[in-house]
């Protein structure tokens, strides 16, 4: 195994990663944006507030995103496992 392919292992698996997580942080961090903005024009500092639809919108998305999520990591995991004799060399 080549360190070129070390790196190009390595580099899919941060695009990957980056794949996966970004419908849940984005999801999470619009709503973060806009309850900050909420609570800052109401004046109301209740942080309970910003983490119950936080966590809403985290499981919604997942519901929506979660198959897909799976399916993207099982065919990465996959093709590491079919491309590992060629690796190996």
């Amino acid at each position: 195994m080549s360190i070129a392919d070390v790196i190009t292992i390595g580099r899919e698996a941060l695009i990957i990663t980056m794949l996966i997580a970004a419908p849940l942080l984005g999801g999470t961090l619009f709503v973060g944006v806009v309850i900050g903005i909420l609570q800052a024009a109401t004046s109301i500092q209740e942080m309970t507030l910003s983490f119950i639809p936080k966590l809403i919108v985290l499981v919604v998305t997942l519901f929506f995103f979660g198959g897909w999520q799976i399916l993207t990591l099982m065919e990465y995991f996959q093709s590491l496992l079919e491309n590992l004799p060629i690796y190996l060399q």
